[in-house]
């Protein structure tokens, strides 16, 4: 991978796709000449960090549902993805389970009723911890964006929260707003 920066946007991945359609991080690699993919390294009930409580309306500590990620392009790692679902939605479903879920999980979400509606999204810029700087492989001096998002249905209430870590020299990220 090189070190110019990637352009992404998020609506892809806010999106339902329809059947046979790849997933978004498939298609927006493919776009650019690459290949994505990603590889879950947990998926199952953990307690909830303070954050994602709040984000998500519960109580620190509660139990929820989250799929670990490591996106790669090419082969080489780009981003550490942790998404989070209430238990009432996730509990016993594909999304506690490590394996890939056929059009992604928004998809899966959509067939059980749950649709985005709202997102809000909040992006920080930060040293890595150790951990997150050994699987980017990135060197000692370089920082990494941080970016929180959290979904919504059309009642306001949260379905799933987004915790992704990314080289910042490797990223640009992209917002579009249409007003009225």
């Amino acid at each position: 991978m090189s070190d110019s920066a990637w352009v992404s946007t998020s609506m892809p991945y806010l999106t339902p796709k329809e059947k046979g359609q790849p997933d978004a991080w498939g298609a927006e690699a493919a776009a650019h000449g690459g290949k994505g993919s990603q590889r879950i390294a947990f998926a199952g009930e953990v307690p909830a960090p303070e954050e994602v409580a709040t984000l998500l309306g519960l109580q620190a500590g509660e139990s929820v549902v989250v799929r670990r990620r490591v996106i790669q392009l090419d082969g080489a790692p780009c981003e550490l993805t942790d998404t989070y679902y209430p238990l009432s939605i996730a509990h016993g479903t594909r999304l506690a389970e490590k394996g890939k879920i056929p059009g992604g999980a928004v998809t899966f979400l959509a067939e059980l009723g749950h649709v985005g509606a709202r997102v809000r999204e909040d992006v920080t810029a930060r040293m890595p911890s150790d951990e997150e700087r050994e699987t980017l492989r990135m060197s000692a001096d370089e920082p990494v964006l941080r970016l929180s998002r959290v979904t919504l249905d059309t009642d306001d209430k949260p379905i799933q929260v987004d915790v992704m870590v990314m080289p910042a020299h490797r990223q640009r990220l992209r917002y579009e707003i249409k007003i009225g």
